[in-house]
């Protein structure tokens, strides 16, 4: 009879910690989603902003039609994605094509001084700042996530109802770590 009670026991403990597991993984795969959906409203407003910052390049820096296009097919890329990994690669390209973009603009003094083009400088600089944070927050998440997905016991509740691993939002080149300067 002692021996049925341990047995029962056993059984209750290892259920107890599988939903544990498996109800932890649940907790923090939305708190991933809320994250990543958190930096997707910043990087959204980045994207929004750009068409008009290449219109006040482009209305003083007409000749430099290659840099404005690096910087519509970045966006490009980032509207046609299909994962939140080639969002991110998109993400990573439009950072570098700003940063192009602000050096040919360093070129142009009367577009340094027009009060659109600095107003649209601060939008950029505050929205770069969220996105920043929101990154952190987001990479803080999924590395809590990663971690239990790889840590024994909810690592049996993760390959058994396929919690895959989430990408950090990592920027491949090390230039892309910091954020664009916009101040001239």
């Amino acid at each position: 009879m002692a021996g049925i009670i341990i047995i029962i026991i056993i059984v209750v403990v290892i259920a107890l910690l599988f939903v544990g597991g498996y109800n932890g993984l649940v907790r923090l795969r939305n708190r991933v989603e809320e994250a990543f959906s958190t930096m997707d409203v910043f990087m959204k407003k980045r994207f929004d902003l750009v068409p008009n910052l290449v219109e006040t390049v482009k209305g003083y820096a007409k000749h430099e039609s290659a840099t404005l296009d690096k910087v519509v097919q970045a966006r490009s890329m980032i509207q046609s994605a299909g994962t939140p990994e080639q969002r991110m690669q998109g993400e990573s390209a439009l950072t570098q094509t700003l940063r192009s973009l602000f050096a040919v603009a360093e070129g142009y003094p009367e577009l340094k001084a027009s009060a659109n083009f600095m107003s649209l400088q601060n939008d950029l600089s505050g929205i770069e700042d969220e996105i920043a944070q929101s990154r952190k927050y987001y990479n803080a998440i999924v590395r809590e996530y990663n971690t239990m997905t790889e840590t024994f016991p909810s690592l049996i509740a993760a390959r058994l109802f396929g919690f895959a691993r989430k990408p950090l939002f990592e920027l491949p080149d090390e230039a892309e770590r910091t954020a664009p300067q916009v101040q001239f």
